[in-house]
């Protein structure tokens, strides 16, 4: 019902209409306008400007509204203003079809400043280049260009849709759940020595909804990460967090396929579903990577068979190990956009990042690969080789030896910076407006530890469920076992992750205890939970910034949160973090152990 009535911008507030509707079919109307003024021209027109749009404003020049022309002139640009005049027709060749309300101008009668402005730190246009820092220092004014407005306006239709399909459409109940919980973030109470935490994600708290017996939970929830801030990352975010009982892989995709076919909007064309889905072993084997950019080619190719029988060191030591392994990837027209330096680059990245050696190896036309290899190589391996990538003239193979997931790690990295690279001299690998969304699925339950890989650690989180086919090893052999976790990818980020999750309480506590040398009691609420008769449940948070980020094309996800935090995680408008007095600490039964130097410095100050 609410869906079909007219949506009214103008309801409840001191104007009737907005600067972005007024149309040719109002020519004639008394209109009043409420906005800032965007620019003005010579004391004859200004253009007023609010959340909506633009609208061309006469300023009259008559001696009977004098009084209005000087109120409109001596206003500064930014000042928020109200007028009220007559929509007219804009003369003959001066209409701007690029304008949405191009076709008219209104004519003024009685104009007021509501709030002068006076000098701002940078002009309110979008192509006027400023710094992010600035940005963020002036937020409140940042918010007023086009492409913020649109960014948000845009966030809140997609949230506004996933909430009525979610609960419209599929039953699914709007629960908040807690959000003091059991890591990361600290805060304290006033009881000594206790303290909160504010958690990454309401993880348990969603799976004992489930054994409440709530049966289907969403949220657009509020989540704490303390680390610092990447362009895709913020200390705090929002997710689309959902659970559901009686539920299986399966049917969490396509609630979430059809969930983002329904938010998805319109300008950006539909979205086809089934989404494809990949494997996380094949994903790493093809593409490097748990998130594969899946809009350019670039694939990772096993060329072991072609080396095999080289005799060069590093090739033989690597093909002769249990998980060695010769892969490469072959880059387009790399010879005719790359350079040397280029390459050299490539290999000190891979160096200084992965601890791994790349070659290269171009081809010319009408020529054979060129490489150091090449004197290693028989006629008949130079052209298994160029058969196995498919090599054409101007194109370059970039190399690698050693253990099979190492390998592909770095040929994955070099795959996209490759991509930036070629991107960057005028070819187009990656299409801006294209959305190519993938499931990455069976990724490993467990993970060796990298400081100790003789102990396990859980790929996802401890409450997931192994794979179905897998399930007895997880008592003989957990480091085989694949897991019920699944990662939903958005040209190349990912933009949610969920499993199932196990709800048998001796398998969890053999998990924690056992496989992952956990204490089980620190989990006792919920072990207990699940021996009351928990359902079968499973789950999944998207990541509406990332998503949203994606989706507006947004260089970052600062781009898309109305008060983000910097990249080094401070709120620059208002200074936060900052100091507290030994005051406020003390009902909190803290103090704070400064740095010897500092500790002196804040002394002085005091005195």
């Amino acid at each position: 019902l609410w869906a079909a009535l007219p949506r009214n911008f103008n309801s409840f507030v001191a104007r009737t209409n907005t600067c972005g509707e007024l149309r040719s079919a109002h020519v004639g109307q008394e209109v009043t306008l409420c906005g800032w003024i965007q620019y003005q021209r010579q004391g004859l027109f200004l253009v007023l400007r609010d959340f909506q749009g633009l609208t061309q404003i006469i300023i009259p020049q008559d001696e009977a509204h004098s009084h209005v022309k000087k109120v409109l002139y001596d206003a500064p640009v930014e000042s928020v203003v109200r007028v009220t005049g007559t929509v007219t027709s804009r003369p003959p060749g001066q209409k701007n079809p690029r304008m949405p309300t191009g076709d008219i101008e209104v004519k003024v009668k009685t104009a007021e400043v509501l709030n002068s402005c006076k000098k701002l730190p940078f002009e309110i246009k979008d192509f006027i280049k400023k710094s992010e820092a600035l940005r963020m220092q002036y937020r409140y004014l940042d918010l007023r260009s086009f492409q913020m407005q649109h960014n948000l306006r845009l966030r809140s239709q997609m949230v506004m849709k996933m909430r009525e399909y979610l609960c419209n459409l599929h039953g699914k109940r709007n629960i908040s759940s807690e959000y003091l919980g059991a890591k990361e973030f600290v805060v304290p109470s006033r009881e000594p020595g206790r303290f909160y935490c504010l958690p990454q994600s309401p993880q348990q708290f969603k799976q004992l909804l489930m054994v409440g017996g709530l049966d289907r939970y969403f949220q657009v929830a509020r989540c704490y990460r303390d680390e610092g801030s990447k362009p895709d990352r913020q200390p705090e975010f929002t997710q689309i967090d959902i659970e559901m009982s009686f539920v299986d892989q399966a049917g969490i995709q396509r609630l979430i396929e059809g969930l983002l076919q329904y938010s998805w909007p319109n300008e950006r064309g539909p979205i086809t579903t089934p989404f494809p889905s990949m494997s996380y072993a094949e994903a790493l084997a093809e593409y490097g990577t748990d998130k594969p950019d899946t809009r350019f080619g670039i694939k990772i190719i096993d060329v072991s068979d072609v080396f095999r029988s080289v005799e060069i060191g590093f090739v033989q030591n690597a093909v002769n190990k249990p998980q060695g392994t010769v892969k490469a990837i072959c880059i387009p027209q790399g010879a005719r956009h790359l350079q040397n330096k280029d390459f050299e680059s490539l290999k000190e990245s891979a160096k200084s990042q992965f601890n791994q050696e790349v070659l290269h190896l171009s081809l010319k036309p009408y020529e054979s690969l060129k490489s150091p290899l090449s004197k290693f190589l028989s006629v008949e391996q130079h052209s298994e080789l160029i058969q196995a990538l498919k090599v054409q003239a101007d194109d370059v193979v970039l190399l690698a030896a050693g253990e099979h997931e190492k390998v592909c790690l770095v040929l994955g990295n070099m795959r996209l910076e490759t991509a930036n690279l070629l991107e960057s001299r005028g070819l187009v690998l990656r299409d801006p407006t294209a959305f190519h969304f993938l499931w990455v699925v069976d990724f490993p339950l467990f993970l060796h530890k990298e400081e100790n890989p003789a102990e396990l650690e859980s790929a996802h989180h401890p409450f997931t469920a192994p794979h179905p086919s897998d399930t007895s090893l997880l008592y003989s052999e957990p480091a085989k076992v694949r897991s019920q976790h699944y990662d939903l990818v958005l040209n190349g980020s990912e933009i949610g992750g969920g499993s199932i999750r196990i709800h048998n309480a001796e398998q969890q506590r053999f998990v924690l205890e056992t496989v992952l040398k956990e204490d089980p009691e620190l989990l006792s609420h919920l072990l207990e939970a699940l021996k009351c008769g928990a359902p079968p449940h499973g789950g999944i948070a998207l990541g509406l910034d990332r998503l949203i980020c994606l989706v507006a094309g947004a260089p970052s996800i600062r781009d898309v949160i109305a008060f983000p935090k910097s990249f080094k995680g401070r709120d620059l408008m208002s200074n936060a973090p900052d100091y507290i007095t030994p005051e406020e600490l003390e009902p909190y039964h803290i103090q704070v152990a400064w740095p010897a130097a500092e500790a002196e410095g804040r002394k002085h100050q005091l005195m």
